[in-house]
């Protein structure tokens, strides 16, 4: 019987490890506090449980760099990938699931796997033997934060993550509203119709930016500090940051036509998501925020078509903590002064369910192969999971590093022999260039 690995946490990392370390064949042991100790972010025991957005966002596995690590997760049988997959709701050119049905699926598969057990309750320290993984993701509890803190002698960083509202389909004023997805992408019409989609003119977004600005926002707690991550700033930062600011990001106007008046051009317009499969229930694109929960209802009902909504959810925020990988993680994700110990996911300082998840495909095949009596390097740089683990691993400053999604900055650069390429063009020229080094390197496993 093989030396079973250990994984702290059963998110998006802690379950696609599970995974790829079973199916090679090598015992393992989740360890997870849900539901015995919850969170204020999750709402289920579940494995997976999308808490923010329900999308993995593009699909585009050409000229995307997410959409490429779509293409290699799925390449390498990730579990995470399959199950979006199987529970994938329209959106147009991204990857949104049904979350309830996905996580559930996630859940089933991983219990019903013979090489995994699962143990419920906390682990409040760094434990001393045996091999483990490190998954629990942005909301790390405080016990074992501070055990890790302890073990490599630095502060934590940490930034806030804020949850978008989700509203109830039927209360939305579809007289008022619109369903179109953004140059009507798509290639059904379930996907070209994928968004509700509520138009401001200047006077009505003035009056919301107004609102915004004014309205209650949570406090932080003593010691805290608002280091926000870009990609998921709260709307009231992005408001403050300019009154333009939302109408150029989540609330742009571009691509769409208004149903109702076709010939009238929004000056602004706010996006909402199927967030399940029923359709009963949309996210607001974009609007993560801090605001008060009765101040969120005031705001949010003034936005044409929302006058008379009904939130399923509120939007909310949570510190997300993550350690400074460059100088602690070896190119193996293992903890330079505890190599029996492995980080995988948000903690290691990547940002986005795809991308948390693809470090744990990667942390389990490593401890999986370190268990059999091998050593599996890294994909190649060229690649979107190689990319990321160079990154965090050494490729980022450890003064100044912050939580990264994958982008093809951090690839290799294109050869420019043959002239300057235009952007789709070159984009292309990453995601071959990868698809061949990543099929290679899953050749020789």
């Amino acid at each position: 019987m093989r030396e079973p690995i250990h994984i702290i946490g059963g998110g998006m990392a802690g379950s696609e490890a599970a995974w790829q370390a079973a199916q090679a064949g090598v015992p393992v042991i989740i360890h997870e506090m849900r539901p015995k100790v919850g969170t204020f972010a999750h709402r289920t025991g579940s494995f997976a449980e999308m808490v923010c957005s329900n999308s993995f966002r593009s699909d585009d596995d050409e000229r995307n760099a997410v959409g490429l690590l779509h293409w290699e997760m799925g390449a390498a049988g990730g579990l995470i990938m399959e199950m979006a997959r199987a529970h994938r709701l329209p959106a147009g050119g991204a990857l949104a699931v049904d979350r309830d049905p996905f996580a559930e699926a996630v859940t089933a598969r991983l219990r019903a796997h013979p090489l995994i057990s699962v143990v419920e309750g906390e682990v409040t320290a760094l434990p001393q033997e045996g091999r483990w993984i490190i998954a629990t993701g942005p909301l790390t509890s405080t016990a074992l934060a501070e055990s890790i803190r302890a073990e490599t002698g630095a502060e934590s960083l940490a930034f806030f993550d804020a949850i978008a509202p989700i509203v109830y389909a039927e209360s939305i004023d579809m007289s008022v509203a619109w369903l179109q997805s953004r140059y009507d992408k798509g290639e059904t019409e379930e996907e070209r119709t994928a968004y509700i989609n509520c138009p401001m003119d200047k006077p009505q977004y003035e009056a919301f930016i107004d609102a915004l600005l004014a309205a209650d926002k949570t406090e932080f707690h003593q010691g805290e500090t608002a280091g926000y991550f870009d990609g998921c700033l709260p709307i009231e930062v992005m408001a403050e940051r300019g009154r333009e600011t939302l109408r150029h990001g989540p609330m742009k106007p571009v691509g769409l036509t208004n149903a109702h008046k076709p010939q009238e051009k929004a000056y602004a317009v706010v996006q909402l998501r199927r967030d399940n499969k029923l359709g009963t229930l949309y996210n607001i694109v974009g609007f993560q925020t801090k605001m008060k929960y009765g101040a969120q209802t005031a705001v949010f009902k003034m936005i044409p078509g929302l006058e008379n909504a009904s939130f399923a959810r509120l939007g909310g925020i949570h510190r997300n903590t993550f350690i400074n990988s460059p100088t602690l993680l070896d190119d193996q994700m293992r903890l330079k002064s505890r190599p029996n110990i492995r980080f995988a996911g948000q903690v290691t300082g990547v940002e986005g369910y795809v991308e948390s998840a693809a470090m744990g495909l990667l942390a389990g095949r490593m401890a999986a192969a370190e268990v059999k009596g091998d050593v599996l390097p890294p994909p190649p740089p060229d690649t979107a999971m190689g990319a990321l683990i160079t990154h965090i691993t050494g490729g980022a400053e450890a003064k100044t590093f912050q939580p990264m999604n994958v982008n093809f900055g951090l690839f290799p650069p294109i050869d420019a022999k043959g002239g300057r390429r235009g952007r789709k063009d070159r984009y292309k020229a990453y995601t071959d260039r990868a698809k061949d080094s990543f099929t290679q390197w899953l050749a020789v496993q």
